[in-house]
């Protein structure tokens, strides 16, 4: 079969951009495999980690404190859950009035727990209740403890939970604290790097705990007088503020 001479050069054309289209397909591939190399390449070189250091801070803060905060509870029984709950809001009544006599603000007074419980006396065939309630004060001096504690034992309360000693100045004792847990941390690093006869470079993070606990008391043998009679019934101590950090530092 013969081709003409335009019949030949219409083939010839088709061949060559066939071969061109494979060309430009080879060469797309060959770009999108650097390309591939290079964004693997930079992602493993994020992955090395640069030299650093990683040490953990405390700062500690002493101070006698100035307030207290005490739970208290009312709590009673009866047969008559009317007459009980009478009772129990007359003893809460009577305990409020006393505690602002001691210029206790509102918002330093909080109702934590409201109960009423129903039980069966199967020997007696009968029921009986219980009702209590749980209040927290704030008292911002520390003299008038034993005063307010009597108080509210002769207005009804009849049981202490328990008390928390804190400070007024807490949040810059707190700032404090954390300044010196800091340099606790930046010590710990330099000690380490000059060991490996190297040194510490900036800080590349810093990360503070979340779970803060409040201020446990520290007792000593000092105590406090809080009543007019002269006895010493409070033993006021001290406080620890405490805070820690995590921090990681550059290494030379």
């Amino acid at each position: 079969m013969f081709y003409s001479e335009q019949e030949n050069f219409n083939v010839l054309a088709q061949q060559l951009n066939l071969t061109f289209k494979l060309q430009i397909l080879k060469n797309m591939k060959n770009y999108i495999l650097i390309l591939v190399l290079l964004i693997s390449s930079g992602i493993a070189a994020q992955h090395i980690p640069q030299p650093h250091v990683s040490v953990s801070g405390e700062g500690i803060v002493k101070v006698v404190p100035d307030q207290v905060k005490i739970q208290m509870s009312v709590e009673n029984t009866g047969n008559d859950v009317i007459q009980l709950k009478t009772q129990n809001d007359k003893t809460v009544d009577a305990v409020l009035k006393h505690i602002k006599q001691f210029n206790v603000q509102d918002k330093d007074i909080q109702t934590q727990h409201v109960r009423l419980n129903k039980s069966y006396d199967y020997n007696k065939k009968s029921y009986s209740y219980s009702a209590s309630q749980t209040l927290t004060v704030l008292l911002k001096d520390l003299s008038q403890y034993d005063a307010l504690i009597s108080g509210l034992v002769e207005k009804g309360i009849n049981r202490i939970d328990g008390i928390v000693f804190g400070s007024s100045q807490s949040k810059s004792l707190q700032k404090e604290a954390r300044k010196k847990a800091i340099e606790d941390a930046k010590m710990k690093a330099e000690e380490y790097a000059s060991v490996l006869g190297q040194s510490i470079g900036k800080a590349i993070q810093i990360t503070e705990p979340s779970n803060y606990s409040p201020p446990n008391p520290l007792y000593r043998m000092e105590a406090m007088a809080v009543s007019d009679s002269g006895n010493q019934t409070l033993a006021v101590g001290e406080i620890d503020i405490t805070q820690s950090v995590q921090v990681v530092f550059e290494l030379k």
